[in-house]
């Protein structure tokens, strides 16, 4: 028997503070891999915790689920910080993403800029 722990997934969600809705689409896109018992309920393992932590942290950094599923295992923690290791692929699917996010950044720039014009160019007497 292994020394680490297991749980079903209302014990996984209440650690995490992720929804068991959450935990189950994690499970769907490749991103964690529970055990299944002849009851067909989920059993995961504490290093699961750590897993949905670092899945969240990635979702923050805007990567979706499908390059998050590549390079999850190339990650681990320091000091509470997330940091990569020099996997096969891993600079070229965090600089892809990188530029995806600066495009993003610079249609969503345009878009304001847009808006701001239109906004200068309403009637000082229009209602705000």
């Amino acid at each position: 028997m292994d020394a680490e722990s297991h749980m079903r997934i209302g014990a996984l969600s209440r650690r995490t503070g992720v929804s068991e809705w959450l935990l189950r689409y994690y499970e769907e896109q490749g991103l964690l891999h529970p055990q299944r018992r002849p009851n067909g309920y989920r059993q995961y393992r504490d290093s699961d915790v750590a897993a949905v932590g670092h899945i969240r942290a990635l979702l923050a950094a805007g990567l979706p689920t499908a390059v998050i599923a590549q390079v999850l295992g190339c990650v681990h923690d320091v000091g509470g910080r997330l940091v990569p290791e020099a996997c096969p692929g891993m600079v070229d699917h965090l600089s892809r993403e990188r530029a995806r996010i600066a495009d993003t950044i610079a249609h969503l720039g345009a878009a304001q800029r847009a808006l701001d014009d239109l906004l200068a160019a309403l009637p000082s007497t229009a209602d705000t």
